[in-house]
């Protein structure tokens, strides 16, 4: 059957229009379907299996999808959804968010204070091996707020260029290092807080240099933990894919959230000859990021697909309880 049976577009207040293409497409089931199709998680991984070049295609022209209103309810459900798509999974090797594995090939999102912001970045920006697709999941929708906001990140470059042009150049010629001290084991109360340990998947020191020397990164250990230094790598992006320059990196997440008792923000990211950010443009990168954003309230049961060379995302504050779990690929 075509995939029209299976799925139907619908509408949701917040979504924006680009180029004519709505943003995010939001997939729910096909009304009427209860006689063709008994929809349990099942059914929805044969539908994603049987019809996967033309939920490539949506992606690729939208760069996310939300599936609101299919029968998704535990992490294992999730875990299903992910397998159906078929990509293979991407260790998280590097990353900066503390994270629980929760089944399978799902583990919490960022599980720093809900009083926290969590700033935009496209995930694992700051290391060269980083995720193509990023899968979101509501299993538990937030007491208040707690939204994960998206942008286009072609739209932030262009943006970005129209406004600062000599900045945007100097980010193209130079590209971004990215300082991260690091404690032994992981800090929950930091949005930042994953320890060695984790970010390189080991308690061996040695095989924690060797992961870190994979990624280009240097190990400077300290009495109670290691200072990582990432760089220069590329603040700017081309998506070959569509053909477009993309607004690739982590420079606001780390300028303003990369901060505990470790770590200062503004000496998280310089520009890739070490010289500091001009505070003035990255705060007013905020607010492009914000005007251009769009910010869909969860709903138990949602699961946000993000082509993670297209979308950055971030996290607002928000009033417990939430649980919205994550899964990363290739």
């Amino acid at each position: 059957m075509p995939a029209a049976s299976f799925f139907t577009e619908i509408p949701v207040p917040q979504q924006r229009t680009f180029h004519g293409d709505l943003f995010p497409t939001t997939l729910s089931p096909k009304p009427n379907t209860a006689k063709l199709v008994h929809w349990d998680v099942s059914s929805l991984a044969e539908a994603i299996k049987a019809h996967k070049p033309w939920l490539d295609s949506l992606l690729h022209k939208s760069g996310a999808i939300l599936f609101r209103g299919f029968p998704v309810t535990t992490a294992s459900d999730f875990n299903d959804v992910v397998e159906a798509f078929g990509f293979e999974e991407l260790p998280y090797v590097g990353g900066a968010a503390p994270r629980t594995n929760v089944v399978g090939r799902v583990f919490t999102a960022n599980e720093s204070p809900p009083d926290r912001k969590i700033p935009f970045h496209h995930e694992m920006a700051q290391v060269p091996k980083f995720p193509a697709k990023v899968f979101f999941f509501c299993e538990v929708e937030p007491g208040k707020g707690g939204e994960t906001p998206i942008v286009l990140s072609h739209v932030i470059y262009e943006r970005m260029r129209e406004k600062y042009p000599e900045f945007v150049e100097r980010l193209e010629e130079q590209g971004l290092i990215y300082t991260r001290v690091l404690g032994e084991e992981d800090d929950p109360s930091s949005p930042i807080g994953s320890g060695w340990k984790s970010t390189f998947l080991t308690k061996d020191k040695s095989v924690a240099e060797e992961r870190a020397a994979k990624l280009g990164m240097k190990l400077e250990w300290l009495e109670d933990g290691v200072k990582t230094v990432m760089g220069p790598i590329p603040a700017i992006k081309v998506d070959k894919s569509r053909q477009r320059k993309i607004w690739f990196n982590s420079m606001v997440a780390a300028y303003t959230g990369w901060e505990d008792a470790r770590n200062d923000p503004v000496k998280a990211v310089t520009f890739g000859d070490g010289k500091p950010l001009p505070a003035d443009i990255i705060y007013d990168c905020l607010n492009v990021l914000d005007e251009e954003s769009v910010a869909i309230p969860w709903q138990k049961g949602d699961v946000l697909l993000l082509d993670n060379w297209a979308v950055l995302h971030s996290r607002r504050s928000f009033d417990p309880p939430r649980r919205v779990l994550a899964s990363l690929c290739k």
